[in-house]
């Protein structure tokens, strides 16, 4: 049986380890001065050579070369047993396996044994954050006074989880992720030697996908391997899972274009193809920060291909850099939510209505307050604002809500309150509805600026959804309770409020057919409304 590749191309000397420099100089140095610690602590992300670090230090101190500054030689008979793992002397223990208390006491009692075949006996703890904290303090006093022939290295990728007096007992080393050209050099030298035959863009995609693991680097480019002899873009990008990266541009493309319906119709075919909710949104928000990169004049750090820079430098000029902010957030805000969500695309969803709506400077200044309060609908501050106290300083959002106020008393000369409602008469004031709820509620403000004012008839309002989702989620208690209290409040009288979806037609008597609507219907369900035959009517009055 084949062993895996990250397995092969293990590091058997210290020239060979890439990425930490840093570190390696340091132990180096311990070698030739014979300084070695007792107890290390390696710490850092997954795959940057903590073990294996930890196995070359183990490999050194009982190395056989007279020439310090070769050790590891990799070919006395200490060294070769490491690498065959048939070396005494190296006890490797996985923590996660081995928590308990009694594990950790049956290591303290078998410290004291002289070393079998080499100078030292190393123990390698990996995971060490996950004993116990009885399991620590039975191992406090050997990690501070183990005998002279034993070295512990603990290695974690959780630091923030040893205790403190752990961490005082150590020599602590911190492992860095490994830069993308670091990790694209060493695969074009492993895929030469391997006679693997992978575009160099295909290289790219799996060292920016191993988010600074070289062991997950390596991995990556052993399973695309096995997929096909000669490894194109499009392969790495369909067994990666970023084969939807056309499906993001075209997302973005129809946000810059304002186009909600086509944006609802990318991501419903994205998530109908399999793709994860949760790994789309982060596909995108990595998307959006290249672009705000860009909008930034830092593009030229990025490692994108030419086509891919030309259509990524002309979506970020068309961006206002508020605005992508903004958009950022909101699929940000996504990928997190996703989890509470029962429909996974409600958060994508929420996340491309936010996103149409390009936000003012003053609207992003007001949501800041707004965000960590509690949203009070019975009594809204709309209402509050009119009676500041004398004692305190308005706050960034009742300075808001007070300019929507003030807006109301100075059109009250061009608009009546109660007058009978147009669509021309409705659309005039409905910036002023999307504002005083914007102050409110921001999830809120950005569902209603996803529908669309479709019809306006003396006291009735049809706003229409490309999304029944969309439709549900205002219908929702509180953010219905909220919509129809800034109707009223704007418009001046009780506001009748119907939400459709897509096609779907409503009449609200503004023709001269009796043919039920959705408007009678909703009559019929909810009001206990009664449906008159034609002939009770005469002259326009009931019989």
């Amino acid at each position: 049986m084949s062993q895996a590749f990250y397995r092969v191309w293990r590091p058997a000397v210290w020239d060979e380890v890439v990425g930490q420099d840093h570190i390696v100089q340091t132990l180096r140095n311990a070698i030739i001065t014979d300084r070695v610690a007792h107890a290390y602590l390696f710490a850092g992300p997954k795959g940057t050579g903590k073990t294996t670090s930890a196995r070359l230090l183990a490999k050194a101190v009982n190395c056989l070369d007279e020439n310090k500054e070769n050790k590891p030689c990799n070919k006395c008979e200490n060294c070769q047993a490491v690498n065959e793992g048939r070396f005494l002397d190296l006890i490797e223990i996985d923590a996660a396996s081995n928590t308990s208390v009694d594990d950790v006491r049956e290591l303290r009692d078998k410290i004291n044994f002289a070393p079998s075949q080499g100078k030292f006996k190393v123990y390698i703890i990996d995971e060490v954050h996950m004993l116990s904290t009885s399991a620590f303090n039975a191992l406090l006093k050997t990690l501070e006074e183990p005998p002279s022939h034993v070295i512990f290295i603990l290695c974690t990728t959780e630091i923030h989880k040893i205790p403190a007096t752990v961490l005082s007992r150590c020599q602590r080393h911190e492992f860095r992720r490994i830069p993308v050209p670091v990790i694209i050099e060493k695969l074009t030298e492993l895929t030469k030697k391997e006679k693997i035959k992978i575009e160099a863009d295909a290289l790219s995609l799996i060292a920016r996908q191993a988010t600074g693991s070289m062991r997950d680097a390596i991995s990556l480019v052993d399973q695309l391997s096995s997929m096909s002899k000669q490894v194109t873009l499009e392969i790495a990008q369909e067994v990666l899972g970023t084969a939807t990266s056309q499906s993001v541009i075209e997302l973005i493309d129809a946000i810059l274009a304002k186009n909600s319906g086509l944006g609802l119709e990318i991501i419903h075919k994205a998530l109908d193809g399999g793709t994860d909710p949760r790994q789309y949104s982060r596909q995108v928000v990595d998307y959006l920060r290249d672009l705000l990169v860009i909008r930034m004049q830092a593009g030229q750090y990025l490692e994108l291909t030419p086509e891919m820079r030309e259509k990524m430098n002309q979506q970020a000029s068309q961006f206002e850099t508020a605005h992508l902010v903004a958009v950022i957030t909101a699929f940000s805000e996504a990928s997190t939510d996703l989890k509470a969500n029962w429909h996974p695309g409600l958060g994508l969803e929420l996340a491309l209505a936010s996103a149409m709506t390009q936000p003012t400077p003053t609207v992003i200044q007001a949501e800041e307050p707004v965000r960590n309060r509690k949203s009070d609908l019975a009594q809204p501050n709309l209402e509050r604002a009119a009676q500041p106290t004398e004692t305190s300083q308005p706050s960034r959002a009742n300075r808001k809500e007070a300019t929507l106020e003030q807006k109301l008393a100075d059109e009250a000369s061009t608009f009546v309150p109660g007058t009978p409602l147009t669509l021309e008469l409705a659309k005039s004031r409905w910036d002023l509805v999307k504002r005083g709820i914007g102050s409110q509620n921001r999830m809120t403000a950005a569902v209603v600026n996803s529908g669309k004012l479709l019809k306006a008839v003396g006291n009735s309002i049809v706003l229409n959804f490309e999304s029944e989702l969309l439709r549900e989620r205002i219908q929702e208690e509180k953010a219905n309770k909220l919509l129809r209290f800034m109707l009223n409040k704007v418009y001046g009288q009780d506001i009748t409020l119907i939400c459709t979806v897509g096609d779907q037609k409503v009449n609200l008597g503004d023709n001269q057919d009796h043919e039920t609507s959705d408007l009678v219907d909703f009559a019929i369900n909810n009001l206990n409304g009664q449906l008159l035959e034609e002939d009770l009517f005469e002259d326009g009055k009931v019989d």
